[in-house]
C-alpha cells in the first residue's frame, strides 16, 4: 500500500521509495518526517489516526498543512516509535502522556504529547525552536519605536519584563532574543541564569537549567535557588502559577532584572491576571518594567504568497502615571487598556491596521490571527 501525499510539495519527496510494509517502516517514517518538518521550519508535527488512514500534518507560519496520508495500520507503530524516543510508556494507550525527545544537538529539546482518541492515540510533536533565524532583537522585524524601548529596558538592573500572548505567538523567540542581546552587550560582566521548561535554545554565556518536577525541581523552587547564585539577570521560562509569580516579583524587587513569559490575551489582561494571582497592585506598579503582548502575522509577498511572519506587539508601561494609578485602583483590564491607550499605547488591532495599510499583510490574515480584533 502506497502513501498518498497532501498539497505541500515537500510531502512527496521525503516519502519517496519507502516500503511502508517493511519491518523498519516506522523508524524511517518518524526520522524522515522529523527531518522534513524541521527543514520546512514547522513548529508542530501532528500524527492523527482516523478510521481509514493516519494523517500527517505540520504547522508552518501558524497554519496547519496536510502533508501525507499513511496506511491506518502504521499509526500505532509510529506512535510506539515516538514513545520510545521520548521515554513514554508504550503500554499505556488510555491516558495522555508528555515527554521530550532529545535532539542530540545544541537545539534544545523537542516535546512529544500523546492523547487517546477514537481511532488511536493522536501525537503532537512540538519542535524545538533551536537557534532559529531570529536570534537578535533587530532581526524580529519590530518597529524602531518598540526596538528602542526593548533596548532601554534591557539595560536596567532590576524590574520584571513580561512578554505575553497565547501559545504560538512567538513569546519564546522574543524572550530569547532579549537574553542574547544582554549576553552580547555585557561581554561576560553580568551573571545570566535561567530556569526553564523546557530549554528551547542554548545561548552562549548563559547558565540554563531544565526543571524536573518529579524530583521537586520546579520553576518556583528553581527560582528560589537561583537567587543564591549571585545572578544579575534571571529568565523564568514561564509564569504559570501564584508561587512562580511571587518568586519572579520578589527577585525583581531585590535588585535583579527578570525576564519571563505569560499567557494572556493582551497586555492589560496580563496585569489583571497577575492581580487575580494576588500580586499586590503596588508591587505591579513599582516592579513591572514593561508588559508586552504579541501575535505573529504572515507577510504578504509577491503574488499574494506568504514570506514568513512578523510580530505585532502592544507595549504597556506601568510607569506611566495614569496607567499606574489605574493599576493601583485594581481597575478592570478594559480600564487599564483605555488609560494605556490614552498614554500612547498602540493596541494589537492598531498595529495590525498599520500593517495592512503598509501592504505587509491582508485583512483576512489579521482576522485569522486576531479574530474579533480584526481591522475595520
Amino acid at each position: 500500500m502506497e502513501a498518498t501525499t497532501g498539497a505541500m510539495p515537500s510531502g512527496v519527496s521525503w516519502l519517496a521509495g519507502l516500503d511502508l510494509r517493511g519491518p523498519d517502516a516506522a523508524v524511517q517514517v518518524v526520522d524522515r518526517a522529523l527531518a522534513a518538518a524541521r527543514a520546512a521550519r514547522a513548529t508542530d508535527l501532528h500524527l492523527q489516526p482516523t478510521k481509514q488512514s493516519c494523517e500527517l500534518r505540520w504547522r508552518v507560519d501558524g497554519v496547519l498543512h496536510p502533508v501525507a496520508s499513511l496506511p491506518a495500520e502504521l499509526a500505532p507503530r509510529l506512535t510506539a516509535r515516538l514513545k520510545v524516543l521520548s521515554g513514554l510508556l508504550g503500554y499505556r494507550t488510555d491516558v495522555p502522556q508528555e515527554g521530550r525527545l532529545k535532539t542530540g544537538t545544541a537545539e534544545g529539546e523537542t516535546r512529544v504529547s500523546t492523547f487517546p482518541s477514537l481511532f488511536g492515540e493522536k501525537v503532537v510533536v512540538r519542535l524545538a525552536i533551536g537557534s532559529g533565524p531570529y536570534q537578535r532583537l533587530n532581526e524580529l522585524g519590530l518597529p524602531d519605536e518598540l526596538l528602542g524601548r526593548f533596548t532601554q529596558r534591557l539595560e536596567q538592573t532590576s524590574g520584571l519584563l513580561l512578554v505575553t500572548g497565547p501559545a504560538g505567538s512567538g513569546k519564546s523567540t522574543t524572550i530569547y532574543a532579549c537574553l542574547r542581546e544582554i549576553a552580547d552587550k555585557s561581554g561576560g560582566t553580568r551573571n545570566l541564569v535561567t530556569v526553564e521548561d523546557p530549554v528551547e535554545a542554548v545561548i552562549d554565556g548563559v547558565t540554563q537549567s531544565q526543571i524536573h518536577p518529579a524530583q521537586g525541581f520546579t520553576l518556583a523552587s528553581g527560582l528560589k535557588a537561583l537567587l543564591r547564585q549571585d545572578p544579575d539577570v534571571i529568565l523564568v521560562g514561564e509564569i504559570r502559577d501564584k508561587e512562580t509569580a511571587e518568586g519572579a516579583f520578589q527577585a525583581a524587587l531585590t535588585g535583579h532584572l527578570v525576564l519571563s513569559t505569560f499567557h494572556a490575551g493582551s497586555a492589560a489582561q496580563a496585569v489583571s491576571r497577575l492581580c487575580d494571582m494576588e500580586i499586590e497592585p503596588y508591587i505591579l506598579r513599582s516592579t513591572l518594567a514593561a508588559v508586552t503582548s504579541q501575535r505573529l502575522i504572515r507577510k504578504l509577498g509577491e503574488g499574494g504568497q506568504s514570506l514568513g511572519r512578523f510580530p505585532i506587539m502592544e507595549w504597556l508601561d506601568p510607569g506611566e502615571n495614569d496607567v499606574g494609578k489605574t493599576i493601583l485602583a485594581r481597575a478592570s483590564s478594559t480600564e487599564i487598556e483605555q488609560r494605556a491607550q490614552a498614554a500612547g499605547m498602540r493596541t494589537l488591532r492598531e498595529w495590525a491596521e498599520l500593517a495592512v495599510q503598509d501592504g505587509r499583510t491582508t485583512p483576512a490574515e489579521v482576522y485569522r490571527v486576531l479574530g474579533g480584533l480584526m481591522v475595520r
